[in-house]
């Protein structure tokens, strides 16, 4: 499985989204499911996937599928 669907898998699976939902547009203003505790477990969820830590600012700025991916790049995780 490649990072970029193990990372869309990840988006689904913490904000309770069916297994064929379109992730890679989504945002946080956009979707009601994605509130600060889905937030919280979408980041866990991320950590554990990809074996990272996410620091604090990332964990704030994490507010899009596409802004995930940039913060994953940082930490060494090329989602593609």
């Amino acid at each position: 499985m490649s990072e970029l669907q193990k990372l869309r898998d990840a988006f689904r699976s913490a904000l309770d989204l069916p297994a064929d939902a379109p992730v890679d547009d989504l945002r946080y203003q956009d979707n009601e499911k994605w509130d600060s505790l889905a937030h919280m477990s979408l980041v866990a969820a991320i950590e554990d996937e990809f074996s990272v830590m996410i620091d604090t600012d990332d964990v704030i700025n994490m507010s899009s599928f596409t802004e995930a991916v940039r913060i994953l790049g940082k930490y060494g995780v090329d989602v593609k």
